[in-house]
């Protein structure tokens, strides 16, 4: 079972805070020694060691020099910043508007060959509309309280990013539960027509559309929080409060294992059309 995100996070910054901790116990100095040659109060070596707070780039390199480890800084220095990046809070990533965060994501989209996506929510934003897209994004930003709403602006960019289904050498393979078909996040003209567009991109050579009935019996497995998998190599899953970037691989290979095994219960196809269709009768 793939661990909380936040608890991966936490867990990489402990795995430094740990380190950091046996080289001053290394060095034969206290808590309240190790601050003084670090020229700090004590409370801020505690807060480091327990984890609470991640060093900078500095913090390390005062420890470092204070035990007389300055060599290991920098190993320590790229394990904080990965630490630190796996955890990104959505109200650091939002500050220049929705449509700079969908632009964001450019670079893995384009270096990406194949892309693997479970949802238990959402429909993929590579299968959004651009008025379900904006559905979404307008009541993000309504949540979020941002200062300004580009969520129009934000929903263009989305599709825009999206295109590259099209694009050669590429391949997707999308996992939806079938509840995710009766959310109605945008009003009923846009869900008919995310809907409708489910069943044009469905039949893509590129993409592979697997729903999740709901009246699966003995699931072996749960719906999950929503994760994209990017080639072998990239795990980002989206929280209320944050998106969290998973490298590591042992945790990678948990994710692979439940998307296999969310996959195995999915319906594809025909089977797949059918329950499209019965949602948007059900839109009336």
């Amino acid at each position: 079972m793939p661990l909380s995100p936040s608890s991966s996070a936490q867990a990489a910054r402990e795995a430094v805070a740990r380190r950091l901790r046996d080289l001053r116990k290394e060095a034969g100095l206290t808590v309240v020694e190790l601050a003084d040659r670090c020229g700090w109060h004590h409370s801020k070596t505690s807060r480091i060691e327990n984890a609470v707070t991640g060093p900078t780039a500095k913090d390390i390199r005062r420890w470092c020099g204070a035990v007389h480890a300055d060599e290991q800084a920098d190993n320590l220095i790229v394990q904080s910043v990965n630490a630190e990046s796996m955890y990104r809070e959505w109200r650091h990533q939002v500050r220049n508007g929705l449509k700079q965060l969908q632009e964001s994501s450019a670079q893995v989209f384009n270096s990406t060959a194949l892309f693997r996506v479970y949802s238990s929510t959402l429909v993929p934003g590579l299968l959004q509309t651009e008025g379900y897209a904006a559905g979404i994004l307008r009541r993000a930003a309504h949540f979020r309280e941002l200062p300004f709403d580009d969520s129009a602006e934000a929903a263009r960019a989305r599709v825009e990013r999206s295109r590259v289904i099209h694009e050669p050498g590429c391949r997707f393979v999308l996992l939806v539960e079938e509840s995710v078909l009766h959310c109605q996040i945008a009003d009923a003209d846009a869900m008919a027509a995310q809907l409708g567009y489910l069943l044009t991109a469905g039949a893509l050579p590129s993409v592979s559309l697997g729903i999740i009935p709901m009246g699966t019996q003995e699931r072996v497995q749960w719906p999950r929080e929503t994760f994209h998998i990017y080639d072998d190599e990239l795990v980002s899953v989206e929280l209320v409060s944050a998106r969290v970037r998973i490298t590591q691989p042992d945790e990678i290979t948990l994710y692979l294992k439940a998307f296999e095994q969310l996959r195995g219960m999915a319906v594809y196809g025909p089977t797949a059309r059918a329950l499209i269709l019965k949602a948007i009768e059900a839109l009336g």
